[in-house]
């Protein structure tokens, strides 16, 4: 897709029109999703064709002592995925501890089924049907 000639121009309006505080196109974030939605250019001609222009956009936010929107959500960010992580690995810890729990019931019942198998092959097994206690019922 060819850019459009006066991409340029917009993207440097649409700077400062939010740096103003007066988007007529966006939220106003100080974000280059917001500078492109006031541009009216797609993002990746920020991040990829004018990245000048996308480096001058954040110098100005910094320059007024700010922080564009991605820069101030970084900490809450790494707090909740700290946070995350830390539930992750005591669910992990969990699991494992199941799955250790699991193969020792599974081999008592492995080996149990194979002395019961052998106890049922063997010659000598016999099988005795037990007397019902109540006749009336006999046969059912």
């Amino acid at each position: 897709m060819t850019p459009a000639p006066d991409e340029r121009e917009r993207i440097r309006a649409a700077t400062d029109r939010i740096l103003a505080g007066t988007p007529q196109c966006s939220t106003g974030a100080l974000t280059i999703v917001a500078l492109a939605a006031e541009a009216g250019v797609p993002r990746n001609a920020l991040t990829q064709r004018h990245l000048d222009l996308k480096n001058h956009f954040y110098e100005a936010v910094r320059a007024r002592g700010q922080l564009p929107d991605s820069e101030r959500r970084l900490p809450q960010q790494i707090t909740r995925l700290k946070e995350l992580r830390a539930r992750d690995a005591e669910e992990i810890a969990q699991l494992r501890t199941d799955v250790e729990h699991l193969v020792h019931a599974l081999n008592q019942l492995t080996t149990e089924n194979h002395l019961l198998r052998s106890e049922a092959s063997a010659p000598r097994a016999h099988v005795l049907a037990l007397p019902n206690p109540c006749p009336s019922h006999a046969g059912t």
